[in-house]
């Protein structure tokens, strides 16, 4: 039987990069500009670390934010691609430099199982080693599969069965009912 009960409600958008910009102040404090590179997960990180990187410019920490972003579409990289198939749309990953030793922040909207975690790093290190490797992430949803934790976190949620955390494109963060009787 299939759960109608909504989770409780998510914190704006907003609210939540402030407070992922203030989880990341420290680390980045740490960091040289020129040896950093952003790379968002498409298409939820990508959104979340342009956010990011505005409202760190804003708070003029040290010009990390102005390091390069790129994006990274794991679509190749996933474990369940013989499962689902292959998006008939595919954008290509861009990267605007080397990885190699750079302290790559790597950003996504929702932490839920770890997999696209591990695909995006999968693909990372056929671009380069980096240095290192620092996960920020807007929502993290208790229910890992992997031992994949992320370092700078906006908001911890409760794993809700037949739930999950969607970042649409309006930068809405809402739960959407998944299974049979939610048409999926």
């Amino acid at each position: 039987m299939i759960c109608t009960q909504a989770p409780p409600p998510l914190e704006a958008f907003p609210v939540l990069i402030e407070k992922l910009g203030v989880s990341l102040q420290a680390h980045l404090a740490t960091l040289a500009p020129e040896e950093v590179v952003w790379v968002g997960i498409h298409s939820g990180g990508v959104w979340v670390a342009q956010a990011l990187q505005a409202e760190l410019a804003v708070k003029e920490v040290a010009g990390v934010a102005q390091a390069p972003l790129g994006t990274l579409n794991i679509s190749f990289y996933r474990d369940d691609l013989t499962r689902i198939g292959l998006h008939p749309q595919v954008q290509p990953s861009q990267l605007p430099l080397s990885v190699q030793d750079k302290h790559v922040i790597l950003v996504d909207d929702v932490l839920q199982s770890g997999r696209t975690v591990r695909a995006a790093m999968n693909e990372l290190f056929d671009y380069g080693r980096p240095a290192s490797i620092y996960l920020a992430v807007l929502v993290q949803v208790n229910a890992q599969e992997l031992p994949i934790q992320a370092q700078a976190v906006a908001a911890n949620v409760d794993y809700h069965p037949h739930w999950r955390v969607q970042l649409d494109s309006e930068l809405n963060l809402h739960w959407i009912q998944i299974g049979e009787d939610a048409g999926e």
